[in-house]
């Protein structure tokens, strides 16, 4: 079987979620011979074989990415660092290590480009998930028409761009380039002031009142569910830019509060026509 880039070998470090899916995405379409799942849980990964996201699993680093021909880091921010460095010490010369994290500059910034042995690292996003968790949750059309940020450098080679492109792509994907620090600065506002919004939302309503919340409050702190461990650590490795999507949500904040301070009904009514507007915009 030929892959589409042609890596015929490819390893999944951390088989979650996201993981997961990229596995059964590969499994599904065919793209490559052998996916190898890697990670530190041995029942995690049985249940990554027996949910067939993974061709092979191991606990074992070294023996998971020595002949990879791609390596797809999917484990927590805060972990992507040291094992992309750990990884590049196994890799066989030239190999693209990328990940799947939501945040770029800081680990850019720690990892440049070109590792040791010509091994090469790229960044990369999918912009998909869900508020589950483990390779029991992994859909084979997570990233399908689903957009994936791929984040270059002036050093990175542009025919590991090409290669990345052409993977995510071959998933389903539609690819966007943007620097490291673009993309934390857009993600801040589209993914992590979100995930800031719901669980404040969560945890001002008292678990005696839910008896009368409805879909609204729902839908609303639906993301509230994801891990905090996760969370956490995303919240602190982008907090620059989301302290600053904070205090572009407060002024709105401060604005719809004023309106009705002032029983402004003209103010409130713009409010919620751009809001309406807005979401709109994004379509269903």
């Amino acid at each position: 079987m030929t892959s589409y880039p042609p890596w015929n070998r490819i390893a999944i470090v951390g088989v979650g979620l996201i993981g997961g899916s990229i596995g059964l995405a590969l499994q599904t379409r065919q793209l490559a011979d052998h996916v190898i799942g890697i990670g530190r849980s041995k029942s995690t990964l049985k249940k990554a074989l027996e949910c067939g996201v993974v061709t092979e699993a191991t606990t074992d680093l070294k023996t998971g990415v020595q002949q990879a021909d791609l390596v797809i880091v999917c484990t927590p921010v805060s972990q992507i660092v040291p094992i992309v460095k750990q990884v590049a010490t196994f890799c066989k010369e030239n190999t693209l290590i990328t990940d799947a994290g939501s945040t770029k500059a800081a680990l850019v910034r720690e990892l440049g480009t070109t590792l040791q042995n010509q091994v090469r690292f790229l960044g990369s996003h999918p912009i998909a998930g869900s508020e589950a968790s483990g390779p029991q949750a992994a859909m084979k059309d997570l990233f399908e028409n689903r957009p994936v940020v791929i984040t270059p450098t002036e050093e990175t080679v542009q025919q590991d761009v090409l290669h990345l492109k052409q993977f995510w792509q071959a998933l389903g994907c539609q690819t966007v380039e943007l620097s490291p620090e673009e993309h934390d600065r857009i993600l801040a506002l589209t993914s992590h002031l979100p995930h800031f919004v719901a669980s404040s939302l969560a945890a001002t309503i008292q678990p005696d009142q839910l008896t009368l919340s409805g879909g609204g409050y729902r839908d609303t702190t639906r993301i509230a569910a994801g891990s905090p461990h996760l969370w956490t650590q995303i919240f602190l490795e982008n907090r620059e830019e989301l302290i600053n999507a904070i205090e572009q949500f407060r002024q709105q904040f401060d604005r719809i509060e004023k309106a009705l301070e002032a029983s402004d009904s003209d103010q409130l009514f713009n409010f919620l026509s751009e809001a309406q507007q807005n979401r709109n915009a994004m379509g269903n």
